[in-house]
């Protein structure tokens, strides 16, 4: 596929994979429209792909928990570009504390960036992406196949985004829009410091080895390589995909293997 040209929305663009995803598409030839919520940093970024890649990119501040932010974006994108090819749900974040220990306004918080964030900015791009037959992409997680220990509000999130996209793509059969969930593994990134505690603080610290996991970069290929095979769902590791087949078939199995594996990691919340 060639993306010269092409109109790409990143959310959660600042940093880690949406990042890397916007470097990777300058690097294509695509003009990028750029959100999150730290606008200067965009501002950095975009002016830094337009002069190293020749593109033209767009910084737009926005909070994808806020149905006005994601439309004023969507808004802003036509205005400027006239078009919309791909949409690239990414801005999401995470947690690490107990079910029971847990205030539920960290579970709503989650839900209301990684779910509705994801369902604002599909609604509102699909008027445009129908006019191009272009791309909608949720960048999920193994958590969304899988629930994951500590993490309730995170993996609620997730499955609650998974069968999102599963019904929208089949709402789109006709239509030649390509609808994708993309699952990367532990990748390396400020997700696991920025996670949310059980009081909605952020925990400051991974609580994983970072230098074991996949890069921002890799993921980020990873994505655009199945964009532009135009595939239906990408689990990226083996370990991943192990998970899933497992959950499926032996779900007794992957509830034990899940528990130890857990109970390994830094200061471990099950034991």
């Amino acid at each position: 596929m060639d993306f010269k040209n092409k109109v790409v929305i990143i959310t959660g663009a600042s940093s880690g994979i949406g990042k890397a995803l916007a470097i990777a598409f300058a690097s294509r030839g695509a003009n990028l429209v750029l959100a999150a919520r730290q606008y200067v940093t965009l501002c950095e970024i975009t002016a830094s792909l337009e002069q190293q890649y020749g593109v033209k990119a767009l910084a737009v501040q926005a909070d994808v928990s806020k149905e006005e932010d994601c439309k004023a974006m969507v808004v802003q994108a036509v205005q400027t570009f006239g078009r919309i090819d791909i949409l690239v749900n990414n801005a999401g974040i995470s947690m690490r504390a107990l079910f029971k220990d847990l205030d539920l306004s960290v579970l709503k918080n989650l839900m209301n960036v990684n779910f509705w964030g994801t369902v604002y900015c599909s609604k509102y791009a699909l008027d445009e992406i129908l006019k191009t037959k272009g791309s909608i992409i949720g960048i999920s997680s193994i958590a969304g196949y899988r629930g994951l220990p500590g993490r309730t509000g995170y993996s609620a999130s997730k499955f609650a985004m998974n069968g999102f996209m599963e019904s929208l793509r089949t709402e789109l059969l006709p239509t030649g829009v390509h609808v994708m969930v993309a699952c990367p593994g532990f990748t390396a990134s400020n997700i696991r410091v920025a996670a949310l505690a059980k009081d909605g603080t952020s925990h400051g610290e991974t609580s994983m080895e970072e230098g074991e996991m996949m890069t921002a970069e890799e993921v980020a290929a990873h994505i655009i390589a199945g964009i532009a095979g135009r595939k239906r769902t990408l689990v990226m590791t083996a370990q991943g995909k192990m998970t899933v087949w497992l959950n499926k078939l032996l779900p007794s199995l992957a509830d034990k293997l899940v528990f130890k594996h857990f109970t390994k990691e830094k200061n471990a919340l099950i034991k």
